[in-house]
Protein backbone atom coordinates (compact mmCIF):
# COMPACT_ATOMS: atom_id res chain seq x y z
CA UNK A 1 0.00 0.00 0.00
CA UNK A 2 0.92 3.43 -0.72
CA UNK A 3 1.59 5.86 2.40
CA UNK A 4 -1.46 8.68 2.43
CA UNK A 5 -3.89 6.60 1.03
CA UNK A 6 -7.09 6.83 2.73
CA UNK A 7 -7.47 3.49 3.54
CA UNK A 8 -11.41 3.61 4.83
CA UNK A 9 -12.33 3.59 0.89
CA UNK A 10 -9.47 1.63 -0.56
CA UNK A 11 -10.37 -0.90 -3.23
CA UNK A 12 -8.09 -3.85 -4.29
CA UNK A 13 -8.21 -5.23 -7.36
CA UNK A 14 -7.59 -8.54 -9.05
CA UNK A 15 -7.72 -9.33 -12.77
CA UNK A 16 -7.36 -12.94 -14.24
CA UNK A 17 -7.84 -13.85 -17.95
CA UNK A 18 -7.91 -11.70 -21.10
CA UNK A 19 -8.96 -7.91 -20.37
CA UNK A 20 -11.22 -6.39 -22.64
CA UNK A 21 -8.78 -4.20 -25.09
CA UNK A 22 -11.32 -0.91 -23.57
CA UNK A 23 -10.14 -1.55 -20.14
CA UNK A 24 -7.31 -1.45 -17.92
CA UNK A 25 -4.79 -4.22 -18.04
CA UNK A 26 -5.09 -5.69 -14.51
CA UNK A 27 -4.89 -9.19 -14.20
CA UNK A 28 -3.89 -12.60 -12.33
CA UNK A 29 -3.86 -16.04 -13.27
CA UNK A 30 -4.82 -18.73 -11.45
CA UNK A 31 -2.78 -21.91 -12.55
CA UNK A 32 -3.64 -25.75 -11.69
CA UNK A 33 -0.65 -25.91 -9.72
CA UNK A 34 -2.19 -28.68 -7.66
CA UNK A 35 -5.15 -30.65 -7.46
CA UNK A 36 -6.71 -28.51 -5.00
CA UNK A 37 -6.37 -25.09 -6.37
CA UNK A 38 -6.54 -21.71 -3.35
CA UNK A 39 -6.33 -18.50 -3.76
CA UNK A 40 -5.17 -16.34 -0.74
CA UNK A 41 -5.70 -12.29 0.06
CA UNK A 42 -4.47 -10.77 3.44
CA UNK A 43 -4.45 -7.23 4.73
CA UNK A 44 -1.61 -7.15 7.12
CA UNK A 45 -1.09 -4.23 10.02
CA UNK A 46 2.98 -5.44 10.12
CA UNK A 47 5.65 -5.26 7.57
CA UNK A 48 5.86 -9.82 7.50
CA UNK A 49 3.77 -12.55 7.58
CA UNK A 50 3.64 -12.68 11.24
CA UNK A 51 1.88 -9.66 12.13
CA UNK A 52 -2.03 -9.25 12.73
CA UNK A 53 -4.00 -9.46 9.66
CA UNK A 54 -7.29 -6.86 9.05
CA UNK A 55 -8.36 -9.15 6.12
CA UNK A 56 -8.33 -12.30 5.47
CA UNK A 57 -9.79 -14.32 2.25
CA UNK A 58 -8.97 -17.54 1.55
CA UNK A 59 -11.11 -19.48 -1.54
CA UNK A 60 -10.62 -23.04 -2.35
CA UNK A 61 -11.51 -23.45 -6.06
CA UNK A 62 -14.72 -25.24 -6.15
CA UNK A 63 -15.18 -26.04 -2.49
CA UNK A 64 -15.43 -22.53 -0.41
CA UNK A 65 -14.09 -19.26 0.71
CA UNK A 66 -13.27 -18.60 4.00
CA UNK A 67 -12.94 -14.83 5.52
CA UNK A 68 -11.42 -13.83 8.88
CA UNK A 69 -8.94 -12.04 10.40
CA UNK A 70 -5.92 -12.95 12.58
CA UNK A 71 -5.54 -10.17 16.15
CA UNK A 72 -2.46 -10.56 19.03
CA UNK A 73 -1.42 -13.85 17.00
CA UNK A 74 -5.03 -15.69 17.35
CA UNK A 75 -7.32 -15.97 14.38
CA UNK A 76 -10.83 -15.07 15.34
CA UNK A 77 -14.23 -16.61 14.38
CA UNK A 78 -14.39 -17.49 10.23
CA UNK A 79 -16.69 -16.70 8.12
CA UNK A 80 -17.29 -19.72 5.44
CA UNK A 81 -19.62 -19.73 1.98
CA UNK A 82 -20.98 -22.06 0.31
CA UNK A 83 -20.82 -19.83 -2.78
CA UNK A 84 -18.12 -20.37 -4.76
CA UNK A 85 -17.65 -18.35 -8.22
CA UNK A 86 -14.31 -19.12 -8.81
CA UNK A 87 -13.76 -22.34 -11.18
CA UNK A 88 -10.25 -23.42 -11.57
CA UNK A 89 -8.73 -22.23 -14.92
CA UNK A 90 -11.66 -19.88 -15.54
CA UNK A 91 -10.58 -16.13 -15.37
CA UNK A 92 -12.13 -13.96 -12.50
CA UNK A 93 -12.33 -10.20 -11.84
CA UNK A 94 -11.90 -9.74 -7.72
CA UNK A 95 -12.53 -6.26 -5.96
CA UNK A 96 -11.88 -5.97 -2.14
CA UNK A 97 -13.78 -2.58 -1.35
CA UNK A 98 -13.10 -1.03 2.10
CA UNK A 99 -16.33 0.55 3.02
CA UNK A 100 -17.02 2.47 6.64
CA UNK A 101 -18.33 -0.62 8.01
CA UNK A 102 -16.85 -3.50 6.24
CA UNK A 103 -14.47 -5.01 3.47
CA UNK A 104 -16.83 -5.93 0.93
CA UNK A 105 -16.02 -8.51 -1.72
CA UNK A 106 -17.30 -8.85 -5.24
CA UNK A 107 -16.44 -11.27 -7.85
CA UNK A 108 -16.95 -10.74 -11.67
CA UNK A 109 -19.05 -7.61 -10.48
CA UNK A 110 -21.17 -9.51 -8.04
CA UNK A 111 -21.25 -9.07 -4.18
CA UNK A 112 -20.42 -12.27 -2.71
CA UNK A 113 -19.01 -11.75 0.29
CA UNK A 114 -18.61 -9.14 3.10
CA UNK A 115 -16.85 -8.82 6.57
CA UNK A 116 -17.57 -6.52 9.42
CA UNK A 117 -14.01 -4.88 10.31
CA UNK A 118 -12.34 -6.25 13.24
CA UNK A 119 -9.53 -4.59 13.11
CA UNK A 120 -8.97 -0.73 12.14
CA UNK A 121 -8.54 -0.46 8.68
CA UNK A 122 -6.01 1.93 8.96
CA UNK A 123 -4.20 -0.61 10.37
CA UNK A 124 -3.31 -1.99 7.50
CA UNK A 125 0.79 -1.80 6.12
CA UNK A 126 0.76 -4.72 2.64
CA UNK A 127 -1.31 -6.60 0.89
CA UNK A 128 -0.16 -10.23 0.39
CA UNK A 129 -1.81 -12.41 -2.58
CA UNK A 130 -0.75 -16.16 -2.90
CA UNK A 131 -1.20 -19.39 -3.18
CA UNK A 132 -2.10 -20.90 -6.70
CA UNK A 133 -1.93 -17.62 -8.33
CA UNK A 134 0.19 -15.79 -10.72
CA UNK A 135 -0.20 -12.60 -10.93
CA UNK A 136 0.86 -9.27 -13.38
CA UNK A 137 -0.88 -6.63 -11.67
CA UNK A 138 -2.77 -5.51 -8.74
CA UNK A 139 -4.56 -2.14 -8.74
CA UNK A 140 -4.79 -0.54 -4.86
CA UNK A 141 -7.38 2.81 -5.85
Amino acid sequence: LLPGRNRERMCVCVKCGFPHKKRPIQHAMCLPISKNTEMQVDFHTGTDENSDVAFHFQAYFGISVKINNRQNGSWNCEVASSGMPFVDGQPFELHISVLQNEYQVMVNGQKYYSLAHRLPPQSVKFVQVWRDVSLSSVCVC
